[in-house]
């Protein structure tokens, strides 16, 4: 067996700085020579083992059965509680630095506190239970951060609702403003209603009186017609009168038609044919492209009752000419836009006006299949082109020498006119479609047709005949126009697509895509840099050749725009009409 020897007390020496509380000794001897006595069995207890049998155990089996019908709070009594038992003082601090995962602190917490515990150092006091208290005071800790984070989570929902608030008070008072102006401008109304009816039963007698003297007049002009008839069949009888006298000098008649009829044969004498040898005179020209980056629309004018098909400009004058649907052409000062000559006379809308070079003459074409020559300075029409064209006739050009006018039809054809004799001088026919635009080539004899079959050509008005044919398009040509040196020809079509043909080659060098609506007119400024195109979209799109790109669109009209033209003396401005029954100055 093992020697142990325990000290009564402890120790007061000391061994590498420990204190010793027991001395036990350890022997190596074996205890393999210990004698081990055997018992005997007692034969009483055999006797009861053998005696337990069936009694016994339903005995068993009834305390058993009591124990189980026992009430509720018998049984809850003897039941073992769970209990949690409180922290000591080094767990609390253990955990503490396991939180908060400062590992050194920990190993020399522990290092320190078993070594002060094993000699002694704390009192049995020192080292209870954590207090309550700090557990309490954790807790606590815990549900005032939760707290101060509801706290949050209510003040941004405040703030929120706060910012709604205010959102809807705004709102209640613009409504409440906008009532009280609604109601306000109904009173108005109200007021202004009752004052008008009261205006208008004042002039009811006026208009009474004004009823009468108008049946007054009706009546007078019936008496007037009446008047008129007796006077014209007082005419009829003095012109049968008349007769009876000529039938009666009837030698003397005769002489006098002869010599009328000699000095008209010498006074009507056509024309001669411009000559082919001239030049134009702006051929090495250069003038300054216009700026139209800069225009803006200056002023609209309002004259017509119709859509403003066709404008030209007066050679010498601020004058501008326009056609229009409702049968009319008109004259206007610029930039005023005072109206200067009203021109009636036509059946059907007027769809083309030109002067003439020296602006003593206007030439007009119309739907009713005539072409007008008007003397402005007398303000009547001098001529009427009546039987040459079957169709309307859709424009007309004067040659610049001013001895010839040429008309274009639906009935694919033009015609040339002599002014002197008033007679078609040459015919131009080889479209097989509609003509909708003709204009001369400045300072030379060729006259270029844009017609409905998609071409564009170049006709001699010497000879009748044509010379060159541009083909290109793929839609009908509603327009097309020279540059000042007459070298480029720019031709635009329904579909939007303006072309420029250089006429010494015969060929297209550039295509300009306008968009969907139908390209009406194009016109270039004097340098021929700078295109201006009409379009169907209602804007005047404005093109720079040499660039080759779009400088600006000029927007203002209500409806598509029929026609542009620029200045041509200074190029200080152009004009532009529209379907909208106006014409608008750009500056």
């Amino acid at each position: 067996m093992p020697q142990v020897a325990a000290s009564g007390g402890a120790s007061s020496s000391t061994k590498g700085g420990h204190t010793i509380l027991e001395a036990i000794e350890l022997s190596d001897d074996s205890d393999e020579d210990f004698n081990y006595e055997e018992l005997p069995e007692d034969p009483e207890l055999l006797e009861d083992d053998d005696d337990v049998g069936i009694d016994d155990i339903n005995k068993l089996l009834a305390e058993t059965k009591q124990g189980t019908d026992a009430p509720e709070g018998a049984g809850d009594a003897g039941l073992a509680k769970v209990q949690q038992r409180p922290q000591v003082i080094d767990d609390f601090f253990r955990n503490f630095l396991l939180k908060y995962n400062l590992k050194h602190s920990l190993e020399a917490f522990q290092t320190e506190y078993y070594e002060m515990q094993q000699s002694g150092a704390f009192k049995d006091s020192e080292l209870a239970i954590v207090p309550d208290v700090y557990s309490k005071n954790q807790g606590h800790q815990q549900e005032v951060f939760m707290l101060q984070e509801e706290l949050q989570k209510a003040r941004i929902i405040a703030e929120k609702a706060k910012e709604s608030w205010d959102k809807f008070r705004k709102e209640r008072d613009f409504h409440r403003m906008h009532h009280t102006k609604v109601v306000q401008e109904k009173n108005k109304l109200i007021v202004d209603l009752k004052r008008l009816k009261k205006h208008y039963d004042q002039y009811e007698p006026t208009l009474t009186e004004l009823r009468h003297k108008y049946e007054a007049a009706m009546k007078d002009k019936m008496l007037l017609r009446l008047e008129r008839d007796r006077y014209v069949e007082k005419a009829d009888a003095l012109e049968r009168q008349i007769r009876q006298v000529e039938v009666k000098d009837e030698m003397n008649t005769k002489d006098l038609t002869e010599g009328t009829s000699k000095r008209t044969k010498q006074t009507l004498r056509e024309a001669p044919l411009p000559p082919d040898n001239r030049t134009n005179p702006y051929s090495n020209s250069n003038f300054e492209a216009v700026s139209v980056g800069d225009f803006m629309r200056y002023q609209t004018f309002k004259g017509h009752l119709g859509a403003v098909s066709r404008i030209a400009f007066h050679p010498k004058i601020a004058v501008v000419a326009t056609a229009c649907d409702d049968h009319t052409w008109k004259m206007w000062s610029m930039p005023e836009g005072q109206l200067v000559l009203s021109g009636e006379g036509h059946k059907d809308w007027v769809s083309g006006v030109a002067f003439h070079p020296r602006g003593s003459l206007v030439a007009t074409t119309s739907g009713d299949c005539t072409m007008k020559i008007w003397d402005v300075a007398k303000e009547k029409c001098r001529h009427t082109f009546e039987d040459d064209h079957k169709q309307p006739v859709w424009a007309c050009a004067f040659h610049d020498m001013g001895d010839f006018v040429v008309s274009c039809s639906q009935d694919a054809s033009a015609k040339a006119f002599d002014l002197t004799t008033m007679r078609c001088r040459q015919a131009f026919r080889g479209h097989v479609d509609s003509i909708n635009y003709c204009a001369f080539q400045p300072f030379s004899n060729m006259l270029m047709t844009a017609s409905g079959d998609k071409t564009l050509s170049l006709w001699d008005l010497r000879t009748g005949r044509c010379t060159k044919t541009f083909y290109g398009h793929s839609n009908a040509l509603n327009h097309a126009c020279f540059n000042l040196k007459g070298d480029t020809i720019a031709s635009c079509d329904s579909d939007g697509i303006v072309k420029l043909w250089d006429t010494r080659m015969v060929s297209e060098y550039l295509q300009i895509d306008t968009g969907q609506h139908p390209a009406n007119a194009a016109n270039f400024d004097r340098s021929g840099k700078v295109l201006a195109i009409a379009s169907g979209d209602a804007s005047v799109k404005t093109f720079n050749v040499d660039d080759r790109a779009f400088i600006v669109n000029l927007e203002g009209h209500e409806d598509s725009v029929q026609d542009v033209v620029f200045e041509p003396q200074t190029n200080k401005y152009l004009i532009s009409a529209s379907s909208d029954a106006t014409f608008s100055m750009w500056q």
